[in-house]
């Protein structure tokens, strides 16, 4: 088997490291960044620290946040525009995984013009694009390190993923302390989504061995980190730890491929504006239990790597062990159901034909070790529910 592989040429990795941002891209011949961010982040100040530092090395930055969680085709329209008014030779993603997957689709249209549509898998696009420097606020989504953006066609609400060389960072900076403001819900949440990444990658049938080492890490220090850094937003050690994993656990996914978990993660944030790390969260544990017979010594790895199985223990108990482990996770990390959430049953119960379709139709079940069929799905959607 010969893996095809992607990652940023370019990673700076530690606390401090948003300080030499303006150097990297100095180093790469960039002078005119579009700095693409959310509102949130403008009003902590933070925004405008990058810029300040983006203009200290000799760059002329433009600033763009108008990004919204979950972007959409529409809201690519303004930062086509701000792109264009500014001359870009580049784009800085810096924010959670919703600006820096604006910051990809925005690199690659305007160079290659259409719409996401005609990007979206199972094609893949190599190029190409301007260059992506991407700055992670979060640790979940692994963006920085992957080839993949996720962009709703506005008129369809079809979550739509994106693939390719074309989406890859040029370069990433990954600044833990970036991530000491995160709240607990947020810091629950794209966790969780950053120990998906790990599992899928890990269980998918594209899986290679790049990326079961990568997954395995990233697990484990997910299993030993994430609820310190729920408990206590300040604790340094384990904010570092779990914003490397998020780096490591998205070069696997990037790598190897997601599976059942976000096909069917991708319809409930487009429908039901759920963020996309709480989505997967709610999936998790029940679509385990529904593939773990596909791949028994592959989730018992899992299991031992995130410490809730031993050396000792058999595949076969240690695959359960993990089910029975993310369980109690996502327990101890207060995750809601749908129904707990506040989404209405009757909604629920009217979109699910339309959100097992368009999981299917995704790509993404197709790597699951257990390959399911739309009923299937739809039963998923129903036991998840309440």
């Amino acid at each position: 088997m010969v893996a095809s592989l992607s990652l940023p040429r370019i990673m700076r990795v530690g606390r401090g490291a948003v300080e030499e941002l303006g150097e990297v891209m100095a180093g790469l011949g960039l002078s005119r960044p579009l700095l693409v961010t959310d509102a949130f982040l403008v009003g902590t100040g933070a925004a405008d620290r990058l810029t300040a530092t983006l203009t200290g090395a000799g760059l002329s930055p433009r600033l763009f946040a108008d990004t919204v969680p979950d972007p959409t085709t529409d809201s690519l329209t303004a930062g086509l525009k701000a792109l264009e008014e500014h001359g870009a030779d580049s784009v800085v993603g810096f924010g959670g995984g919703s600006p820096m997957d604006s910051a990809k689709a925005l690199a690659l249209l305007a160079v290659q013009g259409g719409r996401m549509r005609d990007y979206k898998a199972p094609r893949v696009t190599p190029g190409p694009a301007l260059p992506v420097i991407a700055v992670p606020t979060t640790a979940g989504s692994g963006s920085e390190a992957t080839q993949v953006t996720v962009i709703t066609d506005s008129d369809t609400d079809e979550k739509m993923l994106c693939l390719g060389p074309a989406f890859q960072p040029l370069a990433a900076v990954i600044d833990p302390d970036l991530t000491l403001s995160m709240p607990p819900r947020l810091t629950a949440d794209t966790g969780l989504d950053a120990l998906t990444h790990a599992v899928e990658a890990y269980v998918s049938r594209r899986a290679n061995p790049f990326t079961d080492g990568l997954a395995l890490t990233a697990i484990g220090t997910i299993g030993r980190h994430l609820r310190r850094a729920y408990a206590d937003g300040t604790d340094t050690v384990a904010r570092e730890a779990m914003m490397l994993a998020a780096t490591q656990a998205g070069l696997a996914f990037s790598n190897s491929s997601v599976a059942l978990v976000h096909g069917m993660s991708r319809p409930i944030g487009a429908h039901f504006q759920v963020a996309h790390g709480l989505s997967n969260a709610m999936l998790f544990p029940a679509v385990t239990a529904f593939s773990v017979h596909g791949a028994r010594a592959r989730y018992a790895d899992c299991a031992r790597a995130l410490g809730a199985a031993t050396a000792s223990d058999p595949d076969d108990l240690a695959a359960d062990r993990l089910v029975d482990a993310l369980r109690a996770l996502c327990l101890d990390l207060a995750v809601p159901t749908p129904r707990s959430h506040g989404i209405d049953r009757d909604d629920w119960t009217r979109l699910t034909p339309v959100m097992a379709e368009q999981a299917l139709a995704s790509g993404s079940p197709a790597n699951n070790p257990v390959v399911p069929t739309t009923e299937q799905i739809r039963e998923l959607y129903a036991r998840i529910y309440g």
